[in-house]
């Protein structure tokens, strides 16, 4: 492995600490109990699935122009740095927020979730400048297996402190706060490798364009993508299946609580999830090799089409386990094998700008998962009626999956 892959691997070493802390774990938790403790269960998680739709669309509206302008030389690394440094900062900030400010906790929140979505766009981009086609989906699946354990290695010690709040005199509320410093700091620590090692070696000469131009050149690219159907079958896919998977990851922890399993067994849960997806993601990518990456991608859509009629159907916390078991064998595996397929397909010097477009697809669709399951638990008063509706974004996603050819028989030149 070479020093520019491993760099790229710690940075998902770091940042997966936001994602298991913060959009998934801890802030969902602490939302719901202490800055929402004024609300109902279901208008609580359908204002946390709103902020989440809300964070989506302004990544979606910001990432075309940002990704036309990153594939320019040295352009990349700066807003890369830029978009980490604000999520990282703002992240620190959510320790400041209090009992029944649930207002301020969702901007807030919503300002990481898109300086966080906005750096991953750029280090999706960096894949296809850290390594070569035959071993990027090794890599990119080593990426999000390694990130487990980076998210879990924070979030354990997070636990420990808000387990242990009565025994080391501290509120609950305050070592809820902690875990958000914590985080803070060490995604702070494993950024720096990335920082100082990876180079943006595919670029466009010249000056990045003015803005009129920058949206001519997403124009010409798009049109590019919808003459290929390939890629074009693909994106859209993607764009309802991973709308389901981010939903999933984002929602699941509102709804264990709201179906009644206790907040500190659900983070046990979660901890649980981090430990078991490593060795699947892994898996993933090493299955590719031989089966191929649209062959477990589909096993993968299928995986969370047996979770969502499962998760109708969950009234145990040995139910909860079973589904958060579920989840763990794929959720790493489709979103790495998702990322490292595209990459093979595209020109790497516009890297930035089709990873834009990736991404729109990504999160614009991730709009309305959340909005979904907000909408159908507000109108029906249980949950539970919200994850059972996910199963029209996997169905759809499959759909169009079986129009994309397996990545042995794509031969594309979109240079």
């Amino acid at each position: 492995m070479t020093k520019e892959e491993r760099s790229w691997i710690l940075q998902d070493f770091g940042n997966s600490a936001y994602s298991i802390t913060i959009t998934t774990a801890i802030l969902p938790l602490f939302f719901k109990g202490v800055a929402a403790a004024n609300l109902s269960d279901a208008t609580s998680t359908a204002y946390w699935g709103y902020a989440n739709s809300i964070s989506t669309l302004l990544i979606a509206l910001l990432a075309p122009l940002l990704g036309t302008i990153a594939d320019f030389k040295g352009v990349k690394k700066k807003l890369f740095t830029t978009f980490t440094l604000v999520a990282i900062l703002s992240s620190a900030l959510l320790a400041t927020v209090g009992e029944g400010q649930w207002v301020y906790a969702l901007i807030i929140y919503i300002i990481t979730a898109v300086a966080f979505n906005g750096s991953s766009i750029y280090y999706d981009a960096f894949l296809t400048d850290v390594t070569t086609d035959d071993r990027m989906d090794d890599i990119s699946a080593k990426g999000f297996g390694f990130g487990y354990l980076g998210g879990t290695i924070p979030f354990i010690i997070s636990l420990g402190i808000i387990l242990s709040a009565d025994k080391l005199g501290l509120t609950g509320t305050f070592a809820t706060q902690l875990a958000f410093v914590i985080t803070a700091v060490w995604w702070l620590i494993f950024t720096l490798p990335m920082l100082r090692n990876v180079k943006q070696k595919y670029f466009i000469e010249g000056k990045p364009s003015k803005i009129r131009e920058s949206f001519q050149t997403l124009a010409a690219t798009a049109k590019e993508i919808l003459g290929n159907k390939i890629v074009f079958y693909f994106m859209v896919a993607y764009f309802f299946y991973i709308d389901g998977v981010h939903t999933v990851i984002t929602m699941a922890t509102a709804y264990g609580v709201d179906v009644g399993v206790d907040s500190n067994r659900l983070l046990i849960i979660l901890v649980a999830i981090q430990i078991v997806a490593f060795p699947f993601a892994i898996l993933y990518g090493k299955l590719a090799k031989r089966f191929g990456a649209r062959n477990m991608i589909m096993a993968g859509i299928l995986t969370y089409v047996v979770i969502s009629i499962y998760g109708f159907f969950l009234k145990t916390e040995l139910d909860f386990w079973v589904l958060a078991m579920l989840v763990a064998s794929a959720q790493g595996g489709i979103q790495a094998l998702s990322r490292s397929y595209f990459g093979k397909i595209i020109p790497k010097n516009k890297s930035a700008e089709y990873f834009s477009i990736f991404n729109i697809f990504g999160k614009v669709s991730s709009i309305f998962g959340p909005l979904l399951m907000g909408v159908v638990a507000s109108l029906t008063g249980e949950t539970r009626y919200g994850i059972l509706s996910l199963i029209i974004l996997f169905i759809l996603g499959a759909f169009f999956f079986l129009k994309v050819k397996d990545e042995k028989h794509v031969n594309l030149d979109l240079s």
